[in-house]
């Protein structure tokens, strides 16, 4: 009932991750509209871009490969295992518990939430590549496989 192709779940990954990114990024554009951005709040962005991207490319390779080791059909909310949507409920009742209680100025929102949310959103894009390549994600990890038996 609930079911898709395995391949599904690597776009509506993608969906997922492109939207929260969206979202996080346009709080923190918000806020840069809400202060006197200095240059140097740019660069933090950059830094927390980079910093959130690796770790979010990693985590999509580790998503992918998993996705690809399944059966053919799998429940939609298979895109992400446990740890991750229990990380995920973290990070988003932290953020949004956080700015509620107004812990953080707008400062730090402005250039934190926009560099997190365009590595949010750059691991929404690596999920949409993996769907358009999936073909060669599944030759790819089946000479991997091949390879590690022998």
């Amino acid at each position: 009932m609930f079911k898709v192709k395995k391949r599904t779940l690597l776009l509506i990954a993608g969906i997922v991750w492109l939207i929260a990114g969206f979202n996080v990024a346009r709080l923190g554009v918000l806020s840069y509209l809400a202060i006197e951005s200095k240059w140097y709040l740019y660069l933090f962005s950059v830094v927390v871009f980079v910093l959130f991207g690796a770790m979010f490319f990693k985590m999509s390779q580790k998503h992918t490969k998993r996705i690809l080791k399944y059966e053919d059909y799998k429940p939609f909310w298979n895109f992400f295992d446990l740890k991750a949507y229990i990380i995920m409920a973290c990070m988003m009742g932290g953020g949004i518990g956080f700015r509620a209680a107004g812990i953080f100025p707008d400062i730090f929102v402005a250039f934190f939430y926009t560099g997190l949310g365009c590595a949010l959103a750059l691991a929404g894009v690596l999920f949409f590549r993996n769907y358009i390549c999936y073909t060669r994600l599944l030759e790819k990890e089946s000479k991997h496989d091949d390879q590690t038996e022998q």
